[in-house]
């Protein structure tokens, strides 16, 4: 009865664990979860207040496929000002959220068994979405004293005449780091000479606790024509349920997501997307005061995991996760397959700890923890993850 195409999806294990801490908390079962990567801010007043006001002023009819016309003029001035690329408002089409806008964008470049390079660890979402669209996932090993950020030498060793498209996170979800100016430069310019397409997802470059941030497409006009830019406001502007993302590329390639986009959806929720342009244009300092409370936390989370001997993790630099090595702990802990499966179902059980199973992004060895919640529960999260590591 089923489709191939839907028989070859793997579930989300973000999604399910998220669901698995909604019905323990149904239950009455206090629980602590480090798993979901949502700001615990409220969305920004103004937002919310544009929002009202659109609904209250009837602005609920069709409107453009690409996106508000007011959107993207805000959204090709941001990129402008803050990321020192230069775009005209038909080159970027707004979308229901930056998932859509990956799966718009690798409907319009990808032809069935075409190969896309995904380092690894890597966000759960990209590899289903490519085989959704007919593409052929390709993982790319990157080393951990490089906080797995891949290089040249990576990418070469799995590159084929099938290669299409790599896929950079950047800021990295899992891991929160960021590759430098110099690190983009030589994979960039590797990627010219190979003719393959860049998809830059940055929704975290707001999150950046290291200084200024690299766009790829910033790079050279090149560099800007062979990478289709993701990016939206979950994240920076704590908009997740709103769902509202972007794509910025070269005029062909946003003519085709705009194409596509207006068969499968018309255009995103002109509510949704009013909310946005006043989250962009009036709700800055919101954005900056939650990124400094990040990095707080950060810090904070950090520091307790340095009191855990028995593992260790990747310093992130952005974003608002913590990428845990767990391997040490592979003979003490009974697993069967999975490591972290194991390891994350037994402090759900026994701690009433929800993280994030390694194997979800590429890597049994490790587990995910966000911290995006308050510092109490962060100290008390990682205080029964330390305890429940010591019981082992």
């Amino acid at each position: 009865m089923l489709s191939q195409r839907a028989l070859n999806i793997t579930p989300s294990v973000t999604i399910g664990i998220n669901s698995k801490v909604t019905q323990l908390r149904e239950q009455k079962i206090e629980i602590i979860n480090l798993s979901v990567g949502e700001p615990d801010f409220p969305t920004p007043e103004k937002a919310k207040l544009a929002a009202i006001e659109a609904i209250v002023h009837n602005k609920t009819r069709y409107d453009m496929v690409s996106g508000l016309k007011q959107l993207k003029a805000s959204i090709v001035e941001k990129l402008k000002k803050e990321n020192k690329v230069s775009y005209s408002p038909d080159q970027i089409v707004v979308s229901s959220g930056a998932k859509h806008a990956i799966t718009n964008a690798l409907m319009a470049v990808i032809n069935p068994g075409e190969e896309v390079l995904i380092p690894i660890p890597y966000w759960v979402s990209y590899p289903e979405t490519v085989k959704l669209v007919g593409g052929i996932p390709v993982f790319v090993d990157a080393d951990k004293s490089n906080s797995f950020k891949v290089t040249v030498a990576d990418i070469e060793k799995h590159m084929s005449e099938k290669t299409r498209v790599i896929i950079m996170s950047n800021p990295s979800n899992p891991t929160g780091a960021i590759y430098s100016k110099e690190e983009l430069e030589v994979i960039v310019d590797y990627c010219i000479e190979k003719n393959i397409i860049i998809l830059a997802d940055e929704i975290y470059e707001k999150i950046n606790y290291e200084g200024e941030f690299t766009s790829i497409a910033s790079l050279s006009e090149k560099a800007k024509d062979i990478t289709i830019t993701i990016n939206g406001f979950s994240k920076s502007a704590s908009m997740t349920g709103w769902r509202v993302g972007y794509t910025a590329s070269n005029t062909a390639i946003a003519k085709a997501i705009t194409s596509i986009q207006g068969h499968l959806v018309s255009h995103p929720s002109t509510i949704a997307q009013w909310a946005a342009y006043a989250a962009l244009d009036k709700c800055e300092a919101d954005m900056d005061n939650m990124v400094a409370v990040f990095k707080k936390r950060r810090d904070l989370a950090a520091s307790l995991l340095d009191n855990i001997s028995e593992i260790s993790y990747v310093y992130p630099q952005g974003a608002f996760y913590l990428y845990v090595d767990i391997s040490s702990l592979r003979d003490k802990l009974p697993h069967g397959e999975s490591l972290s499966m194991a390891f994350c179902e037994s402090l759900l059980e026994k701690e009433r700890v929800a993280v994030v199973p390694g194997i979800a992004f590429g890597t049994d060895d490790f587990i995910r923890m966000c911290y995006a919640c308050s510092d109490e529960e962060i100290t008390e999260g990682i205080t029964r993850i330390g305890n429940f590591i010591k019981a082992l």
